[in-house]
């Protein structure tokens, strides 16, 4: 069954939009081992809004992430940004957009252990059209004065704020964040939430949060909660919180 209950305010023009999204599906396998990970999800994405994907492990959210990010691709459906369906896209196409477009934050910090957090950046900004310095995004993310570190030297909350300056470095229009504080604690993930609300407002970027944390949607403008491959109701946030509010 497709949950498609919808609670906007009022409709998104295209002009509003960074994504629009329609009759999306992803199906996994073929015969009775098939999973439908996505079932026609229907949904845009306001240009520079802080959207959480919320739900259990399984609901469809991060293949939804991956797909909007250019990691995979759906079985069926369009998926428009800037009047270019990603579904329709080439692999090369698909990784120039990823370059030029995107930066990813993962739960797992993928850092080169062997490269200090200077470095790791500079992975990324070699690579952009037109990058700030590494020392310009570890300055973002308050670690101006640990950029010539170890990850082994780093916190796990200091290593994945290091993954966000990597994901900024290159001023992404869109920044996609899976879990990004599924492997810290408390007070460590609060850092990180307000690290990535901050960096998102200094350069102004779309953000996607794909989170099981139902606290974190405390931050958003709108929360999309999803269920079973499809989208079970989207909300506006009418007083949202400020990060250093939040606690599990």
């Amino acid at each position: 069954m497709v949950l498609r209950t919808y609670r906007y305010v009022k409709p998104v023009s295209a002009s509003q939009t960074a994504f629009q999204i329609r009759g999306l599906t992803k199906v996994y396998g073929t015969g009775p081992g098939q999973v439908h990970a996505l079932r026609g999800v229907d949904m845009d994405v306001r240009n520079g809004e802080t959207l959480v994907l919320l739900g259990p492990s399984g609901s469809g959210k991060s293949t939804l992430l991956n797909i909007l990010g250019g990691l995979d691709g759906p079985t069926s459906g369009s998926v428009v940004f800037h009047n270019r369906d990603l579904a329709q896209a080439s692999p090369q196409e698909l990784t120039r957009y990823r370059r030029q477009s995107v930066g990813f934050i993962f739960q797992f910090f993928n850092l080169m252990p062997s490269l200090t957090a200077r470095e790791n950046v500079e992975l990324v900004t070699e690579m952009a059209d037109r990058p700030m310095s590494a020392a310009e995004a570890l300055s973002l993310v308050d670690l101006g004065d640990r950029m010539d570190h170890f990850p082994a030297q780093l916190s796990g909350g200091q290593q994945q704020r290091v993954a966000v300056a990597r994901a900024i470095a290159k001023r992404p229009e869109l920044l996609f964040c899976d879990e990004p504080t599924g492997s810290l604690d408390s007070a460590s993930g609060v850092q990180v939430i307000e690290t990535i609300v901050n960096v998102a407002r200094e350069i102004g970027t779309t953000t996607l949060i794909v989170t099981h944390n139902a606290v974190v949607a405390g931050i958003a403008d709108r929360v999309v909660r999803f269920s079973n491959g499809g989208v079970l109701d989207v909300t506006e946030n009418t007083t949202k919180r400020a990060p250093r509010e939040l606690t599990w």
